[in-house]
């Protein structure tokens, strides 16, 4: 094994006794156990007094000692905290509201070390970029660290600057969630979804996070789509001075909407911010198919005019073109009450077996839900719940749902908190109901059919036109024989540990009987030859092995095999 190796390993060993002594000490040493990582860590194993759980913590509710725990472990756990805060489909409803509490406020790093990344990033031109940079931060979070700065050219600029050794934590971190997912996947497998899917998410989320460049092409991509707005806007984004490491943004003079007090507003400001916001997410999502995946009041300054510019742009989703019909088909579907319809749409949006869509009780369900809204015209039709109501059907079946359609739903949410929050009389569906009939009409229209008419005809006429060539090859392959075919076979991976295991049981059967059958001769040889002596005891020593093999192979099919959780 190579010395990095060898170095990874054992850090990865001490951050994972790092994390079992966490959760000791929260008073989740049950996990520890039932996850069997205590043989693993003799350390943890037996008990000390040290390790022993804080006793004002075991008092906490279980979802408010994980969120401590989290918190204690680091940037890399409390943006996994935050993601499952979103996540009801994976957690208990109770933990992701908990989640949500967890504070990304962490105590300044040293201007120093900001400094030393600075240098390190912009090797000889920082000077040449920044005139001036102050040494207390904006703001402090377990990612990053932000600070004011003026460029050469007179710019009023942020820099946002991802914490030194952040990434080497998280990478490391990840390869050991990573790790830890694959061993709780192959002893539980009834949670209704797979941690190391789960995991694998959660790495690509976070490598955006770690990388700023995709942060700041998110920001510019979505400046570019409001550029003509007049009620929303996004920061510009300095590209000769950011990297992967660091973002530079044009600085917003405003006030945070977070720090606004509604009751400070007059009604046709409160009214004009709700309704900016509204239309922000609403255009993003249905027209543009890129959305900003937290909208919260910290990441909107609201400006003069009641003008809203977000910030923040590092959480992300993405509804491509068919997707957005799948959605379109699922209100069209509830509205006309068409079961069969939403059940095409389950299987187009996520991994549902298909089979389940026959079964009786979830008909049933799809009905009940069906009914909730059926009444309802498009203009007093709640979106963001329905939506919701959905995937919560779907995820009683153990469905797993697509993040993206998660974050488009907790992005709906958040923005519907916050009109309720300065406007609590605004009708969010009312406000929109232009946008959604417009895209109902693209989808369902006159125009829209005859298109969708033309491309199809477009398509038979292309393979009517390439059938005689793929005839001919077909028939040229028919004549020399070289024809290749190939197969999808499911469940390979499980045929295949049947196969070895069969194959290990014959090998030792084959043994067995090899030892049996040739101690034997050397004992009959032994008594023949009239003077007993090395052949009967190597005979004796044989048959003995083969009694231990055999006791060992039937004790194989006797012992209980360990089950899947």
């Amino acid at each position: 094994m190579k010395i990095p190796h060898i170095k990874q390993t054992l850090r990865s060993t001490r951050r994972l006794a790092e994390i079992l002594k966490v959760l000791s000490k929260f008073g989740f040493r049950e996990v520890i156990v039932d996850l069997g990582f205590d043989t693993w860590l003799p350390g943890i194993k037996k008990e000390e007094k040290t390790d022993r759980p804080n006793q004002e913590a075991t008092t906490l509710s279980r979802p408010v000692r994980m969120r401590m725990v989290l918190e204690e472990l680091g940037p890399t756990f409390i943006k996994l905290g935050q993601l499952l805060s979103t996540r009801p489909d994976l957690v208990p409803a109770e933990w992701a509201e908990e989640f949500k509490q967890l504070q990304d406020n962490c105590p300044q790093v040293p201007y120093s070390e900001i400094q030393k990344v600075l240098a390190d990033e912009f090797p000889g031109r920082l000077t040449l970029l920044f005139s001036s940079i102050e040494e207390k931060a904006l703001a402090a979070a377990s990612m990053a660290q932000v600070h004011r700065a003026r460029m050469v050219n007179g710019s009023e600029v942020v820099i946002k600057v991802l914490r030194p050794e952040n990434r080497q934590l998280i990478e490391e971190d990840m390869a050991l969630m990573e790790g830890m997912a694959q061993f709780v996947e192959h002893y539980f497998s009834n949670l209704g979804y797979s941690p190391v899917a789960v995991a694998k998410e959660f790495a690509r989320e976070l490598s955006k996070e770690v990388n700023l460049i995709h942060e700041g092409q998110s920001t510019e991509r979505l400046r570019r789509y409001f550029q003509d707005d007049p009620n929303i806007s996004f920061p510009k984004v300095y590209w000769e001075a950011s990297t992967r490491n660091v973002l530079t943004l044009e600085e917003i003079h405003g006030r945070l909407l977070s720090t606004v007090s509604p009751e400070h507003l007059g009604a046709d400001a409160r009214r004009a911010i709700v309704a900016a916001g509204t239309d922000a997410i609403f255009k993003q999502c249905l027209r543009f198919g890129f959305f900003h995946a937290d909208p919260h009041p910290g990441n909107i300054f609201l400006l003069p005019g009641n003008k809203l510019c977000f910030i923040d742009c590092g959480m992300t989703g993405q509804l491509d073109k068919k997707t957005t019909d799948h959605l379109i088909d699922l209100v069209a579907g509830v509205m006309k009450g068409d079961v069969d319809r939403l059940c095409r749409v389950a299987i187009e949006l996520t991994d549902i077996d298909p089979a389940l869509t026959d079964r009786r009780d979830f008909r049933s369900d799809l009905q009940q839900f069906v009914t909730h809204f059926q009444e309802s015209d498009l203009r007093h039709l709640d979106i963001t719940r329905l939506l919701a109501d959905f995937f919560a059907m779907l995820q009683r079946y153990q469905v797993h749902c697509p993040s993206d359609l998660i974050f488009l739903i907790k992005a709906l949410t958040t923005i519907e908190a916050v009109a309720e929050q300065f406007d609590p009389e605004f009708d969010v569906l009312a406000h929109v109901e232009p946008q959604i009939r417009e895209v109902v009409t693209n989808r369902y229209g006159f125009a829209a059919i005859r298109q969708r008419m033309e491309k199809s005809m477009t398509g038979y006429l292309d393979l009517l036109e390439n059938m005689p060539q793929e005839i001919q090859r077909f028939l040229d392959q028919f004549r020399h024989s070289q024809f290749t075919l190939n197969l999808e076979i499911k469940r390979i991976d499980h045929l295949a540990e049947k196969m070895d295991s069969s194959s290990r049981l014959t090998g030792i059967s084959m043994i067995i009987s090899a030892l049996i059958v040739g101690s034997s001769i050397l004992i009959l040889a032994d008594r023949i030859s009239g003077s007993p002596g090395f052949l009967g005891t190597l005979g004796i020593i044989g048959l003995v092995m083969a009694g231990i093999y055999s006791a060992g192979f039937v004790a194989a099919f006797l012992w209980p095999k360990k089950q899947h959780k």
